[in-house]
């Protein structure tokens, strides 16, 4: 991946097995890009919250009980098939350095780091995360496992920061968890156009993908029995309250998660249960909700095979391996730059 400049950054020196976290994103940034990111969504005709917002400590720790539910099928189909391939994407790949966006634990990313333990090729390991709390905690956990791999972890904004990763020799970049379902059409290629961008000939993408399937079982993904993931998403409203000075009431809205046919994506929505008027002090903001007003916290887009190796080769990425589950429900895509050695590429497709 390149060095290009990504402007001023901190580091923070630990365990010298560690190296050092170096962060791109201070409180300050992060409370910028939340005040500009509320501001935009709250007053729009349809009201949204990106995403990222979900993950203070307790929305973390919510996402973590959600992927461990028995509705929620990607966590557990992921970790099958990194299960059953992890030697022949180290073989294939024959990475020196990996990089892992959006890291939170690295849990299910210690099957492919066990992988190259065995083989004794890996370097270096950089884990980035807009979180600096957890990546602090996953490098502690990652040094003491792997103490032959350098550990650089890297606070930042994945569509903001891939310029700022610095890897000595083949890298294997993966985007675990359908993650990159979260962006829109138009995000993907803009994300994937500079991953191959900062991507050297003959550096590798790994995509995990949540393939398109029945209705019922996307929703039950989303809906669980339990709660955990209504929790998880009235939990955003908590976020604004406590870092935007603001007054919702949490009472007066629920979860909302479907699936929506036309672009093949979950949607989740907060709804207003009851309408309301809501202050945010920081922002010096009034808005209103109706009675069953909705705000759009989240969606999760549903592959297909030819959609996404489309959107990879309009990146310039060219898809060589394709793996599922045994159920179908879940997917890994093996993408390369072309160039480099030649005598690495693939022979066939789709092993």
């Amino acid at each position: 991946m390149s060095s290009g400049p990504a402007g001023p950054a901190t580091r923070t020196t630990g365990n010298p097995q560690a190296s050092e976290l170096i962060s791109h994103l201070g409180p300050a940034d992060l409370e910028s890009q939340l005040r500009r990111d509320a501001l935009r969504g709250l007053t729009a005709a349809k009201k949204s919250i990106p995403s990222k917002w979900f993950y203070d400590h307790k929305g973390s720790m919510l996402f973590d009980q959600i992927t461990r539910l028995p509705e929620y099928y990607l966590t557990r189909s992921e970790r099958q098939i990194l299960r059953e391939r992890a030697a022949a994407i180290v073989e294939k790949t024959q990475a020196k350095t990996m990089v892992e966006l959006g890291c939170g634990l690295s849990e299910k990313t210690r099957v492919l780091l066990d992988a190259f333990q065995r083989r004794g090729s890996l370097t270096t390991f950089v884990p980035f995360d807009v979180d600096g709390e957890v990546l602090k905690m996953a490098a502690v956990e990652l040094v003491k496992r792997y103490p032959e791999v350098e550990v650089q972890g890297i606070v930042g904004d994945f569509e903001q920061h891939l310029g700022s990763i610095e890897v000595p020799g083949r890298s294997l970049v993966i985007f675990l968890g359908s993650t990159i379902g979260n962006l829109n059409p138009s995000e993907r290629a803009s994300l994937l156009s500079q991953l191959n961008s900062s991507l050297k000939p003959g550096d590798w993408l790994l995509l995990g993908v949540d393939l398109v399937k029945d209705t019922a079982t996307l929703e039950a993904a989303y809906n669980d029995s339990s709660g955990i993931s209504a929790a998880f998403n009235l939990n955003m409203l908590s976020v604004l309250n406590a870092r935007l000075d603001a007054n919702f009431d949490v009472g007066g809205f629920e979860h909302v998660a479907r699936f929506n046919p036309a672009t093949e994506q979950m949607e989740m929505f907060l709804r207003a249960t009851r309408p309301q008027k809501v202050r945010l002090n920081t922002l010096a903001l009034d808005i209103r909700f109706g009675r069953g007003e909705m705000m759009h916290t989240e969606i999760s887009a549903k592959f297909r095979r030819s959609g996404l190796e489309s959107e990879l080769r309009a990146s310039g990425m060219e898809p060589e391996f394709w793996w599922t589950d045994s159920g179908g429900s879940f997917a890994l895509s093996l993408s390369r730059k072309p160039g480099g050695n030649k005598a690495q590429q693939k022979t066939s497709y789709g092993d």
